[in-house]
């Protein structure tokens, strides 16, 4: 289920509310019980350790990149 992040107007407080994708423009109160709040845009950073393999060059399988190193 989908996490969405508030802010309170009035009081300040950022919160966040699991609910389904088809709630996520319902409103919400804050924990303080304000119900002056907005849905913030949230950035999602993903990370991890997998790389994708290096092409030798030549023929083969892989993608470019857009980056001029293709031949």
């Amino acid at each position: 289920m989908p996490r969405y992040e508030f802010r309170c107007r009035s009081c300040g407080t950022t919160f966040e509310l699991n609910r389904p994708m088809a709630e996520s423009s319902d409103p919400a109160s804050c924990p303080e019980g304000h119900d002056d709040t907005v849905k913030l845009l949230s950035a999602v950073a993903v990370g991890g350790s997998a790389a994708a393999p290096a092409s030798g060059g030549g023929g083969g399988g892989g993608g470019c990149c857009g980056g001029g190193c293709c031949s």
